[in-house]
C-alpha cells in the first residue's frame, strides 16, 4: 500500500475540507438535516475514516454496501494492494472506559462476514477464491473538533 504523495494529500485534504464546509454552511443557514443526531455522527465517522484511508493509499470501491438479500451494511470497502478490505466504522463523541471497537461484537462480525461472501459473489468465481480478504475495524473519535482514528487492520477473520 503506497501513501499519498504530496499533492494527492493536499487534494484528499482539500476535498475533506470542502465537504465540512458544506456541513457547516447547511447548520448555519438553519437546514436541519433529517437524520437522526446519533446516525449523523456516525455518517461523519465514515467520512473521516474514508479519507483517511484515501491517504494511506487504500483505494475505496464502496461506502455503506447493502445486499437486498440480507440486512446491515459493510460501512467502507477498500482495496490495499491486492487484499480486498470490509472496514467497519464505529464513531464515538466520548472516550470511555469501553472503547469503540468493543462495538464490533460476534453478531455484528457474523453479519460483515455474511455480506463480504454476497460481495464476492460479483467477481468470477475463479477470481473469487484468489482475492485475499481482510477485515478491519476504525474507531473514530470526534470530541471537540478534533477527530482521532485508531484502525485495527485484520480485526477478526472469516471465522
Amino acid at each position: 500500500m503506497v501513501p499519498a504523495n504530496k499533492f494527492e494529500r493536499l487534494m484528499i485534504d482539500a476535498q475533506e475540507w470542502g465537504l465540512g464546509r458544506l456541513d457547516f454552511l447547511r447548520t448555519r443557514r438553519g437546514r436541519a438535516s433529517t437524520t437522526a443526531p446519533h446516525l449523523e455522527t456516525g455518517l461523519r465517522g465514515e467520512r473521516a475514516a474514508l479519507f483517511e484511508l484515501r491517504r494511506r493509499g487504500v483505494i475505496v470501491v464502496a461506502r455503506r454496501w447493502t445486499s437486498t438479500k440480507m440486512r446491515g451494511d459493510v460501512d467502507l470497502i477498500g482495496w490495499a494492494d491486492d487484499r480486498l478490505c470490509f472496514i467497519e466504522v464505529k464513531t464515538r463523541t466520548a472516550r470511555d472506559m469501553k472503547p469503540a471497537e468493543s462495538a464490533v461484537d460476534e453478531d455484528k462480525r457474523d453479519m460483515v462476514r455474511r455480506l463480504a461472501a454476497m460481495y464476492l459473489q460479483s467477481f468470477p468465481e475463479r477470481e473469487r477464491r484468489s482475492i485475499p480478504v481482510r477485515f478491519d475495524v476504525a474507531s473514530v473519535y470526534v470530541i471537540d473538533g478534533s477527530t482521532d482514528i485508531e484502525f485495527f487492520e485484520g480485526a477478526f477473520g472469516w471465522r
